[in-house]
Formats: C-alpha cells, sequence, structure tokens
C-alpha cells in the first residue's frame, strides 16, 4: 500500500506542515524530535477541494509515473537488495513524498511561495558491516528547493534526485548523498506496471475515498555504484518501485500496517499489506499480489494469506517492539515462506517513526526463496499508549 504501504508510504499532510518552515533535517535526533504517527498522517477526513480516490481510473504509461495534481498526498517509494561481485549484500530505500497545501496551486508574490512541500527518506543496510544508515530531508516546491514532473521526469529535493532515463522499458536513475553514505543506480524495469486492489484503486476502509490509487513495478534490474566514508561499492540486484497517490486513507481504528514486497527466486513477486486495527486485529481490506514470472497478477485477499509473527525484537532506541520473524503462507498458491530481516536494526528514527529494511526469504515446504523489503508502521504507538502491541 504504502506503502508507507508501505500503503501508502509515509510522510503526509499533518507531518509535512508541522515541518514547512523548518529547515533539513540531515542526521536525525532521535532524542529531540518529535514524532507523528499512521493516524495523523494519513487517516481524518480530507479538506474540500481535494480529489478522492473514490472511482476507478485508466492508467496510462509513462505518465502516471508523474505527480498527480489535485491530490493531497504521493509518493515514489524505492527499494532494493543489491551485492557485490564477491557477494558484499546491501538494502537500500530511497522515497520522495509530495504533500499538496492546497487543492490547487496558489499565485503568490514570493519566490518562496508554493502549495507543495516535500519530504524524503534515504537509508542503506550494509549487511557485513552490520550497520543501518539513514535520513531525512524537506523542503518546499519553491527556488528550484524540490518537485516534480517535466519529460523526462524528475523528482527531486534538493540533490536526492530520480530522473527517468526511458520511457519503454521504464528505466531511471537515482542519486543521493549524505557525508558517510551515498549511492547512484540505473534501474530498468524487468516486468510492467502491476495494478494493485481492483484494477489500481486499492480500498483502506469502508469510508468512500479512503483509498488510493496504487501500482507496483515489482522487478526492476538495478546496477551502480554504493559508497560508505571513501570506500566505493560496484552492485548490482533488484529493485522494487512503490506508487500511490490519494487525498485520505486510514479508518479511526487502523493503527498501521505489516507490507511485503518479496521478490522469489522463481521468477514470482509477492506484495501484501496487513492493515493493523487498534486491537492488533488484521483489517479485512488487507490485501495483495502474487505476478507471475511473466507478468501475469493474481489477486490475493485477506483470507488467502496466513501471517505468524515467530519471534520479537525491542528497538533500544525509541522502545517499539516490532516482529522480527514472519511466516507468511499462500496455500492456493503453494508458497510457505520465512521473512528474517537481514539486520534487526533498520528502525528509522525519523519524524515519522518505523521500520523498513532488506530481508531474506527463506523457502519451506519446498517453496523458493528469495530477497525482499518489509515495513511496519504504527508499533510506536503501543508504546505511546503504554501497552504492548497485540501478539
Amino acid at each position: 500500500m504504502r506503502r508507507l504501504l508501505i500503503l501508502t508510504a509515509v510522510a503526509v499532510c499533518a507531518l509535512l506542515l508541522t515541518w514547512y518552515f523548518r529547515s533539513a533535517t540531515r542526521t536525525p535526533d532521535s532524542s529531540r524530535q518529535e514524532t507523528f504517527s499512521v493516524a495523523q498522517t494519513l487517516g481524518g477526513a480530507a479538506a474540500p477541494g481535494y480529489l478522492r480516490a473514490d472511482k476507478p481510473r485508466r492508467f496510462t504509461f509513462p505518465a502516471d509515473h508523474g505527480p498527480h495534481p489535485g491530490f493531497r498526498n504521493e509518493w515514489w517509494y524505492f527499494t532494493g537488495n543489491l551485492q557485490t561481485r564477491d557477494g558484499r549484500r546491501f538494502g537500500y530505500q530511497l522515497t520522495f513524498f509530495k504533500t499538496a497545501l492546497t487543492p490547487a496551486a496558489v499565485l503568490r508574490a514570493s519566490a518562496w511561495g508554493t502549495n507543495e512541500v516535500y519530504m524524503a527518506h534515504f537509508a542503506l543496510t550494509d549487511v557485513a558491516g552490520k550497520k543501518y544508515r539513514f535520513a531525512e530531508r524537506f523542503s518546499r516546491a519553491a527556488l528550484g528547493l524540490a518537485g516534480a514532473g517535466g519529460n523526462p521526469l524528475s523528482v527531486r529535493l534538493e540533490d536526492w534526485t530520480m530522473l527517468q532515463t526511458s520511457p519503454r522499458p521504464w528505466g531511471v536513475r537515482l542519486t543521493a548523498a549524505e557525508p558517510d553514505f551515498a549511492v547512484d543506480f540505473d534501474l530498468v524495469s524487468l516486468k510492467s506496471e502491476v495494478l494493485n486492489g481492483a484494477g489500481g484503486l486499492s480500498r483502506k476502509g469502508a469510508t468512500p475515498g479512503n483509498a488510493s490509487y496504487y501500482y507496483s513495478i515489482p522487478r526492476m534490474a538495478t546496477s551502480g555504484t554504493i559508497r560508505i566514508g571513501t570506500q566505493r561499492f560496484a552492485v548490482s540486484g533488484l529493485s522494487w518501485l512503490d506508487r500511490e497517490w490519494s487525498t485520505s486513507a486510514l479508518e479511526p481504528d487502523q493503527v498501521g500496517w505489516d507490507w511485503f514486497a518479496l521478490q522469489l527466486d522463481d521468477g514470482r513477486d509477492l506484495m501484501f499489506y496487513q492493515l493493523r486495527r487498534r486491537d492488533g486485529s488484521s483489517d479485512p481490506f488487507s490485501g495483495g499480489n502474487l505476478v507471475a514470472a511473466d507478468g501475469r497478477s493474481t489477486k490475493l485477499a485477506r483470507d488467502e494469506v496466513q501471517l505468524e509473527v515467530v519471534s520479537w525484537w525491542a528497538s533500544p532506541a525509541s522502545g517499539a517492539r516490532y516482529p522480527a520473524v514472519w511466516r507468511l503462507r499462500v496455500p492456493g498458491q503453494g508458497i510457505a515462506l520465512e521473512v528474517v530481516p537481514r539486520l534487526p536494526e533498520q528502525e528509522l528514527l525519523t519524524a515519522f517513526r518505523y521500520w523498513e529494511g532488506a530481508v531474506e526469504v527463506r523457502g519451506l515446504d519446498g517453496s523458493p526463496g528469495g530477497s525482499g523489503y518489509l515495513e511496519m508502521t504504527g508499533y510506536q504507538a503501543a508504546v505511546e499508549e503504554n501497552k504492548e502491541p497485540s501478539r
């Protein structure tokens, strides 16, 4: 979903409005940083005038890779698992979030004036080095600081960028750099866009309009370089793109989600998100897709997927308690998997706190293994409410 899911992802209106006049946060300080919940950022009724994801629409590519004015929230969500020739593994996340402050652009005399603000998250998992690095930035769509659009398409927040390099197959270049880590990747789609939900309309709840337009490119060939300090690594592997835009998504009793994006060794790709209610139960609007090696997709309803938490991990930084190992089964498709983080500590201590990281997929009962990404949000709410998340 997001996604953030992942649904529908993660920096959105309340969060970005609060940070609108603050400078970029490049080195998050968890000891003094204000945080926001999923309910604050994706819940609630939208102000009048915004477009709503309330009916099916026709998708057109590559045009729909670009921005969609009139909606409040939109994101471009890249994650991937890469390795060097000698097998050193890395995971990465580079995500851009756009929030409209008004339904339509407002003419302002100041060059600083805008009706759009942006947030971006950049993270790198160094498996062998047992180190997780992350950064976050905020800016406004003014003076060239941030923006999305153009032909070829560009999405940027300062010098973190996504630039389209080819329309079909769709290709992009991703670049992002911090003082101690950086990436420079070329991505090319190996499968076509997959529409999630009902033809791309992904409902998150019973309230009309609590939905997003949502598609994925589940498999993108990726190559390039990673820098850690002064060391550079040539890497290759697979990336996943999630795209969503909406105006409101979550119901009042939905506190978060668990989002799985798994690339299996037999060429299949599995996306599933579990929306969690305040009482810990799984919401019936949870769902996903299974994409065959030839690109054909099969919709997965909530009752077709079985999720089991095998163990838990407690964050020493935030106090949140996250599932550490999952078992995921799709009996009707003969799939049985164990999903294990490459590193336990892949928590983003940003304004919106959540766990997102590279995972190993271990096949059970003859199922293939693979790699992927897992996002878990809303677990901080249990800490703030002084109670344990439901098992």
